[in-house]
């Protein structure tokens, strides 16, 4: 089940990116397990994915201790300041930066073991109350300031667009996002080569369509139906 889901998953990858002219190589896969076990991340990892994300940080703490780094781990869920010294310990990339306290916190704990963490930087693009990220008004002042922050590298932006029945009506959201970093490179407050992590299982090609060259896939990799 696993690997033909993964294998219709890729294919899809491939898809968009020969619509857009991309290599299937420029977009990264990320499998998100916050559903699954270690026996079906042993699966995934087994069929040569290994990017892993989780969206807990205890959660991931867990399949850490069985899995270690034979995966990349990404955490792809809202970070708490309370569990900054564990995450920074195990996670490669975290995707969910948000504030100016949390980027501070992660970078005192980075330097206790001597790392320079990997971020990206939540924007709130569909403009959600629910949703949590920095404002599009805001990312130039906040790049300004956690650029200064020794112990953090800024790979580039992240975003979750609404929950909408049609993949088209999430485009807004993901288009949003890659003129931000547009902007940003422009201003020359990001480098060239800005990672954009957006899209999910279900709105993933037309995220690809927009520019990401990250995509969140969790459901439709580990779903029995």
């Amino acid at each position: 089940m696993i690997a033909d889901n993964l294998k219709s998953v890729t294919q899809g990858i491939a898809r968009c990116c020969e619509k857009t002219r991309w290599h299937p190589g420029d977009v990264k896969l990320i499998c998100v397990t916050k559903e699954a076990n270690i026996k079906e991340i042993e699966e995934v990892l087994a069929l040569k994915v290994k990017d892993i994300g989780e969206n807990r940080v205890q959660d991931a703490l867990i399949k850490y201790r069985a899995i270690g780094d034979r995966a990349i781990w990404h955490l792809v869920g809202h970070l708490q300041t309370n569990k900054v010294k564990d995450a920074v310990k195990i996670f490669s990339l975290i995707h969910s930066i948000d504030s100016i306290r949390l980027a501070k916190e992660i970078d005192k704990e980075a330097e206790k073991i001597n790392k320079v963490q990997d971020i990206l930087v939540e924007v709130n693009t569909s403009g959600e109350e629910s949703k949590f990220g920095i404002t599009p008004n805001d990312i130039g002042a906040f790049f300004k300031e956690i650029s200064l922050y020794p112990n953090i590298n800024i790979l580039g932006l992240m975003t979750i667009a609404p929950e909408v029945n049609a993949q088209d009506m999430a485009r807004p959201s993901f288009h949003k996002l890659r003129e931000i970093g547009e902007q940003l490179q422009k201003l020359k407050l990001a480098a060239c080569g800005l990672q954009l992590s957006m899209g999910m299982s279900n709105d993933f090609e037309v995220a690809i369509e927009e520019g990401s060259t990250m995509v969140r896939i969790g459901r439709a990799i580990f779903k029995n139906d």
